[in-house]
């Protein structure tokens, strides 16, 4: 986990296409991050100066799992000690509803991260330390139906409903237009969230973007009994395991084992089982025909080596985003933000910067 390796990235701009940058850094997948980042645009450098931190686990909140326990990654220990459920208020009642709160507010914009497809906050475990030493006011939000919210009353967890509860979410506490940074089907909340509230949303960043699939498809058709025993399928440690080997680039088995435990560990909540059966027959995501109504300034980040998502698809949605710059991270997979944290955090940085260059 703590193997060095070098990273390459290159960010094209379809507005500009001269101001092509090619920037190398090095990264390492899963392993601390540096003492200091540096930014490049054009002739113009920035530095970002961190503060020493070390990495320690509180006690885990009593909503977690027990399994939380088992987890060696020091990193996600960390942030799961500091997950916490907070009320929100939207049309399907009151959700106490897990996220993990910035240590400070700041006049800036927030960033706020989502995740991927039945995932959690965990994601976050080694970017989100590195874009609070940055100085960034920074949230991670558990979508509605994932991550450890208290679903015991069992919401509908369709696209409408998430899109509410995480609109009530931010009007309640964060109150001011973010950063909304979405990972794989996160990339779809993203969008969908953004066209509906955009006076919400300050700018995107779509990370290894999954958006042009129609939904769930035939799975909606399914009849209960089936897909609940598909769900009970997804769920299983062999499945979980090979989609960890399939997401990353080469992972040590003890990692891959560590990393497949903290991406179930959500799975292990009552509730699970019925809010995925109730996400997968409402139809899920479609937001191909919402994508040109995007007005938000983007930043697509897509691994080279992704083995879920065709590079293709990376390419046809800076196409057709109307403002979008495009990156690519060399020698990684699905999750960029994992694997390669410290390309990923320090892309954002830029990407929020940019204008002040």
């Amino acid at each position: 986990m703590a193997t060095h390796s070098s990273s390459l990235y290159v960010c094209m701009s379809s507005r500009k296409p001269n101001a092509t940058m090619l920037t190398v850094l090095s990264a390492r997948a899963g392993g601390a991050p540096p003492p200091t980042l540096f930014f490049g645009i054009g002739s113009k450098r920035k530095c970002w100066n961190f503060k020493p931190f070390r990495i320690w686990a509180g006690k885990f909140p009593d909503f977690l799992p027990k399994q939380v326990e088992n987890i060696k990654d020091p990193f996600a220990r960390k942030l799961a000690s500091r997950i916490e459920r907070l009320p929100v208020n939207f049309s399907k009642g009151c959700v106490m509803s897990s996220c993990v709160k910035p240590k400070e507010q700041t006049e800036a914009n927030p960033v706020v991260l989502l995740h991927g497809f039945d995932s959690t906050c965990l994601e976050w475990r080694y970017a989100l330390p590195l874009l609070e030493e940055a100085g960034l006011e920074t949230w991670a939000v558990d979508i509605l139906g994932w991550g450890f919210s208290d679903l015991e009353r069992l919401p509908s967890c369709d696209v409408a409903s998430k899109r509410d509860h995480l609109y009530q979410l931010w009007s309640t506490y964060i109150k001011r237009p973010m950063v909304l940074v979405g990972p794989s089907l996160g990339s779809a909340v993203a969008i969908d969230f953004s066209v509906n509230y955009p006076e919400a949303v300050d700018r995107l960043v779509l990370i290894d973007a999954c958006v042009y699939a129609e939904g769930t498809g035939s799975l909606a058709t399914l009849p209960k009994a089936l897909a609940y025993a598909g769900v009970y399928l997804l769920k299983s440690i062999p499945l979980r395991l090979y989609a960890t080997s399939l997401t990353f680039n080469g992972l040590p088995l003890n990692t891959c084992i560590d990393w497949t435990n903290i991406g179930r560990l959500h799975c292990l909540l009552p509730w699970w089982e019925d809010t995925t059966v109730n996400f997968m027959i409402s139809g899920g995501y479609n937001v191909i025909d919402q994508i040109q109504h995007v007005k938000q300034k983007t930043l697509i980040i897509w691994g080279e080596d992704d083995q879920i998502i065709d590079y293709k698809l990376a390419v046809r949605l800076h196409c057709e985003l109307p403002n979008a710059i495009i990156c690519q991270v060399l020698k990684c997979g699905h999750i960029p933000h994992v694997e390669k944290p410290d390309a990923v955090s320090r892309l954002i940085l830029e990407f929020i910067h940019s204008d002040q260059s």
